[in-house]
């Protein structure tokens, strides 16, 4: 499939999904190779061809929803980010939850992929925040739509280069090598469970202290998507909770119950 062929397919087919196309410029190549996959098993010859069997098969719009997923997953990305995390905000949740007398705080990663984002948030809070809140326990929940990443997620066991960004003493301490892979020990990977979830549905029944929401809603989803997410993510936040979004993406305008904990690492949190 030629690059034009793909773009112009997916400048059609991307705003019919909610999605837009900015979100995909950069990234298309991964979205394209599956559409070719999809073509080569349906029998059909080219984009316009497709375009046509989307419009007489309404059951393979979810199909094509699913093919339009961006899956770029690795432990501790965005290193500034996570130093924040460990020296500011998950400090500052840890020190509520000891006022209150709470023991539990819980973070969910929206759009976990393979799980490293999860992970990289249950090894922060225990190198860097633990001590400072002892008797609070870090829980975290990790979401996404495949069924495959979240399997890897479950297993927690990785390629090193994974982990190009995770401190090299971290890895020693919270991995052992299993072949040609590195898994997460036990103490660790308990702390964090996963499960099917759409970010674009209802959130989870329940409260959490910490959501982290980065490099998709408000990356790839269209203004009004954002907009719905937005205040769906903000409903599933406790008052004083933060948000966290990718380093290059913003809450759209309209967005509202919201005040800005860091604009350089785009933390949002749920007004107190």
């Amino acid at each position: 499939m030629q690059d034009a062929e793909c773009i112009d397919l997916l400048q059609w087919m991307l705003p019919r999904l909610g999605l837009r196309w900015a979100g995909f410029r950069r990234v298309r190549k991964q979205v394209c190779k599956r559409v070719s996959r999809r073509l080569k098993e349906l029998g059909l010859e080219d984009t316009s061809t497709y375009r046509k069997y989307l419009c007489t098969h309404p059951e393979e719009w979810p199909l094509a929803d699913s093919l339009c997923r961006v899956t770029i997953s690795r432990f501790y990305r965005d290193r500034a980010l996570f130093s924040f995390l460990g020296s500011d905000v998950l400090p500052e949740l840890g020190a509520q939850k000891c006022e209150l007398g709470e023991t539990a705080l819980a973070a969910w990663s929206a759009g976990c992929a393979s799980g490293e984002e999860a992970y990289s948030l249950v090894l922060v809070w225990n190198f860097l925040v633990a001590d400072l809140a002892p008797h609070v326990r870090l829980r975290v929940l990790g979401t996404d739509t495949d069924q495959v990443l979240l399997h890897r997620a479950q297993r927690a066991c990785y390629p090193g280069g994974s982990m190009r960004d995770l401190p090299v003493q971290w890895q020693k301490k919270a991995f052992v090598q299993a072949d040609r892979s590195l898994c997460l020990k036990a103490a660790y990977k308990n702390q964090a469970v996963f499960g099917l979830h759409d970010v674009r549905s209802k959130p989870p029944d329940s409260e959490f202290d910490l959501v982290l929401c980065r490099n998709l809603a408000f990356t790839y989803f269209d203004n009004e998507h954002q907009l719905t997410t937005a205040q769906q993510l903000l409903s599933s936040l406790r008052e004083g909770g933060a948000l966290v979004l990718g380093s290059h993406e913003r809450l759209p305008a309209e967005a509202r119950g919201f005040s800005v904990w860091s604009e350089k690492h785009r933390i949002y949190r749920n007004r107190l």
